[in-house]
């Protein structure tokens, strides 16, 4: 107990058993965080809706004639929906799905310059 003129204040003391619980949290949080860290790696889902995009627009470019106004955007459209196919068939799912965007996305750049030299 301190004194000062006029108030009067208690210092808190710790019990024992509050030093104990403290410690059993202290050893549940790495658990906790390594328990987590394998759920969310299990939780990713196969990228079905980037697939059928990527898919999508490749086909819009070859319909544009991308083959002969953008053969290098086509190719690697194609070259990234080839490996996204791969990393689906292995479930690698987080990989895949970057793949099959930038398989959408080289795409529909070869569809744009496919239309920007005359393709149908």
């Amino acid at each position: 107990m301190y004194f000062f003129p006029g108030l009067t204040v208690q210092r808190p003391y710790k019990t024992k058993q509050m030093h104990q619980s403290s410690g059993i949290v202290r050893s549940l949080v790495p658990i906790a965080l390594l328990a987590l860290l394998a759920i969310g790696g299990c939780v990713t889902s196969p990228p079905v809706q980037e697939m059928s995009d990527a898919r999508q627009a490749i086909a819009a470019a070859e319909q544009a004639d991308a083959a002969e106004h953008a053969p290098a955007e086509l190719n690697e459209a194609q070259g990234f929906l080839a490996q996204a196919e791969q990393q689906l068939r292995e479930e690698a799912y987080g990989p895949a799905r970057a793949n099959a965007v930038r398989a959408k996305n080289r795409a529909v750049e070869a569809l744009a310059t496919a239309q920007a030299s005359g393709g149908p």
